[in-house]
Formats: C-alpha cells, sequence, structure tokens
C-alpha cells in the first residue's frame, strides 16, 4: 500500500468512527455513532419533596419511586406525600419544603400559572412555578348521579338545559362538584355544562371536593354531577351510585391533564437535580404507558400510602375498558389515560395557551393577561427537551405548538389568536 492510500484508508477510517472529542458539565467525553448519551451534571441535592394527590394520573411519580427511576438518577432522597386536596397542594407549594411544605407536585395544569401570578396563593403573592412536563392526556371523567339515568346524559346533550331546570324547580339548585376553582376539572365541568347551554354561574352551583371524597358525597346527595380523575369514576359505577356521561377525552381529544411542576426557585438552585427528577419521571412514564405492566401499575397504585383503592376500580380504565353504568361498555377507547403515547408527556405551549385563556373566560384570571408572556415563564419545555436528549430519546417534538385544537361542540382554538376563541364562545364571565 502506497503512502498516499494509506492515508486515505486512514482517513476513510476515521470518517466512519466518527468519534469525537467535546465537553459536557465540564468532562471531556467521547460521543461515538450510537453511543448512550452523557449524563446530567451531579445533582446539587439528591433530596426533593414532591406532592400528589389520590389519583391514577399520578402514577409517573409513584413509578419514577417504587421501581426505582429517581434513584437511578442519584435522587435518592425523593418523598412523596400524599395531598389530601388541591388546596392543601397550593398552600404546600407556597410554603415550600423548608417551611414544612413541598418543592414540587402532581398538580392540575392551570395551578401552575395561576400559583405563579398570585391568584390563588393565600399570601396572594406570587409563587413562582416552572411546569417540567404534562403527566397524561385523557383519563378524567363527568359522572352523574343515578337520578338522572332516563335522561341519557352524554358529551353531546340537549336535554342539560331541561334536567338543570326541573331540578332547580324544586328549590335545590342543581350541583356541580369539581376538584379546584380555575382547574381542570373545573374547565371541563365548565365547557361540558356551557357548550350545552347551560350557564355554569348562573344555572348550576360549583361545589369544591377533593377527589378521594367525590364518591362519598354522591351518595350523601351533595351534588348531581362531578368531575374528577380516576378512579373515582370507576368506583361510582361500581358501586352503582351513578354513571360516567362523558369521558373528558370526548370533549378534546388528547386534551392534557395533569402537570409535573416545581417551584422555580427550587429549579433554579437545584438545576442539575431537576433535570435527573425529570429525566426519571419521563422514564416513569414510558413505563407506565406499557400495556405489559399494566396490572403491575393498578396493584402499585392500589395501596394504601398512595391511591388508597382496589385493583378493580383500577385496572380496567387503565387497559381503556370504560363501563359507563348505563349498559354501555367500550374496550381499547381511545380516550384512555395516555403516560407516554401521543407526545403526552410533552409540556406544549399551545396547551397551556388554551389553561390560561379558559380562566380568563371564566374569571380567574384577568383578561389584560398577557398569555404568552406567562407561558413562556412557566412552561419550561426546554428543560423537558434536555431530559429527553439526556435519556437517549428521539421521539422528541419539534414545535411548542400542537396547532390548532377543536372540540366536541366544533369550537376551535387557535394558540396564535385566543380573543378569537372567547368571542366565539357564547357564555363566559370574564373580569
Amino acid at each position: 500500500m502506497t503512502n498516499a492510500s494509506r492515508r486515505q484508508f486512514l482517513l476513510r477510517t476515521a470518517t466512519t468512527t466518527a468519534v469525537l472529542v467535546f465537553q459536557v458539565g465540564g468532562l471531556a467525553s467521547l460521543l461515538i455513532t450510537n453511543a448512550a448519551p452523557a449524563a446530567p451534571g451531579k445533582p446539587e441535592t439528591t433530596s426533593a419533596t414532591l406532592g400528589f394527590i389520590a389519583l391514577t394520573d399520578a402514577a409517573p411519580l409513584i413509578v419514577a419511586k417504587e421501581k426505582g427511576f429517581f434513584a437511578k438518577q442519584g435522587m435518592t432522597g425523593v418523598e412523596l406525600k400524599k395531598q389530601t386536596s388541591w388546596a392543601v397542594t397550593r398552600d404546600n407549594l407556597e410554603l415550600g419544603s423548608s417551611g414544612g411544605g413541598i418543592d414540587g407536585a402532581h398538580l392540575l395544569s392551570p395551578m401552575a400559572y395561576l400559583l405563579t401570578t398570585g391568584a390563588i396563593s393565600k399570601s396572594k403573592k406570587p409563587v413562582p412555578m416552572n411546569l417540567l412536563a404534562r403527566l397524561n392526556l385523557n383519563g378524567q371523567a363527568i359522572s352523574v348521579s343515578k337520578e338522572f339515568l332516563s335522561d341519557k346524559l352524554t358529551v353531546k346533550a340537549p336535554v342539560l338545559v331541561k334536567t338543570v331546570a326541573k331540578k332547580n324547580a324544586t328549590g335545590d339548585k342543581f350541583k356541580a362538584a369539581v376538584t379546584f376553582p380555575g382547574g381542570t376539572h373545573d374547565l371541563w365541568m365548565r365547557y361540558w355544562l356551557a357548550a350545552n347551554g347551560v350557564n355554569p354561574n348562573k344555572d348550576a352551583n360549583l361545589v369544591v371536593i377533593p377527589p378521594p371524597q367525590m364518591v362519598a358525597n354522591m351518595q350523601s346527595g351533595t351534588m348531581d354531577t362531578f368531575c374528577v380523575g380516576e378512579p373515582w369514576n370507576e368506583r361510582l359505577v361500581n358501586k352503582k351510585l351513578g354513571y360516567t356521561a362523558l369521558i373528558t377525552g370526548e370533549l378534546w381529544r388528547d386534551h392534557p391533564e395533569k402537570a409535573f411542576a416545581m417551584r422555580a426557585d427550587w429549579v433554579k438552585k437545584n438545576p442539575n437535580a431537576a433535570l435527573r427528577l425529570l429525566m426519571a419521571v419521563q422514564q416513569a412514564q414510558k413505563w407506565a404507558d406499557n400495556p405489559a405492566n399494566t396490572s403491575e401499575l393498578a396493584k402499585m397504585l392500589a395501596q394504601d400510602k398512595y391511591v388508597k383503592a382496589s385493583v378493580d376500580d383500577l385496572l380496567p380504565r387503565l387497559q381503556g375498558t370504560i363501563d359507563y353504568g348505563t349498559g354501555k361498555v367500550v374496550k381499547n377507547s381511545r380516550y384512555k389515560m395516555k403516560f407516554w403515547a401521543s407526545n403526552a408527556s410533552f409540556p406544549y405551549k399551545s396547551h397551556d395557551a388554551w389553561f390560561i385563556t379558559e380562566d380568563i373566560r371564566w374569571g380567574y384570571l384577568p383578561s389584560s393577561t398577557n398569555i404568552k408572556a406567562l407561558v413562556d415563564k412557566v412552561n419550561r419545555a426546554d428543560l423537558w427537551r434536555a431530559a429527553a436528549k439526556a435519556n437517549g430519546y428521539t421521539d422528541v417534538p419539534t414545535s411548542d405548538s400542537r396547532g390548532v385544537e377543536t372540540f366536541f361542540d366544533g369550537i376551535k382554538f387557535d394558540p396564535n389568536n385566543p380573543k378569537a376563541y372567547l368571542n366565539s364562545q357564547k357564555i363566559k364571565a370574564m373580569k
């Protein structure tokens, strides 16, 4: 082999092996074709206190703890603390762990924004939050008392106006239970009522009930309908106390739901630890979405320290089997809860723009709210992408927007034009 040929051979070999040296976190690393991505820097702390509510959609945090995903990321001191209500979650986030509260939580997505603006904090002062991931799509439901079985209420329910009027005529106003003012369940309930001609502020009485107490309150006659996550809709059907009028995915297919959010000051102080928490949550979401793990997931969640429900209440809807309690049973429902599929984990900014717009619609936030600026302040899609890259995931959305969304009543939400959406809604209570 001539010297020229040898040089060409070595050049081709070097190009083929594609070995590059670069710096990550101050350490020299080798990037080789198909090599695992470099880990993030050493966590500033190995501890974090995270809150959760007894709901199926808290699964990613519970799985990350139980299956050791947090520990594998060096976050060996993560503590999960069950919260009795979303109001308690709010209060503990305002306190922070240094004040005896929590650093982050399984959270109603809009709460991250309502806290950041100070709209719901006890002190009325801003509690800046970072929304790091969406925990799930779909998986909530609106349930109705068995008193209204003959009304056959579904997602499209023209009879709902008469149902509500008939109940109101008795002198006992139609009661609709939600889990937190301005939260996702409140917004799903309001959307359903308003789209079917019922003004939720005038024709109904919206009451706040913590998720685990929904079924007991329905049994005692405290409400006529409620919106909540699972397994409480399934338990209502199993106890024959009512029926499922709709799965919220029927309102808006593959809608965003809960979030994984942290206090912004915690993330700023512990950027590597935050990234590692997020990596573990993403791994847990993939695990939870694998059908091979669903039975184990149901047993895990059923424990008293977590959801405290029977596997019979948890498993069917996790598997996509929806018994509406009316004789209608759907298997492999397109509206079942998703933890990773369909980009369920990615925190689309366009979705948060809808949450803020709806909170404006119902007067929880002022109409002067700069929606884009608020979303950009709270939503950390950039950290989500960094965590996904560190995990070696390639199925990562390239845009922060999922585009124009269409609801069951034909109304469209263009994240670039929230005003047009608000103008299209006939029933609203804006400040």
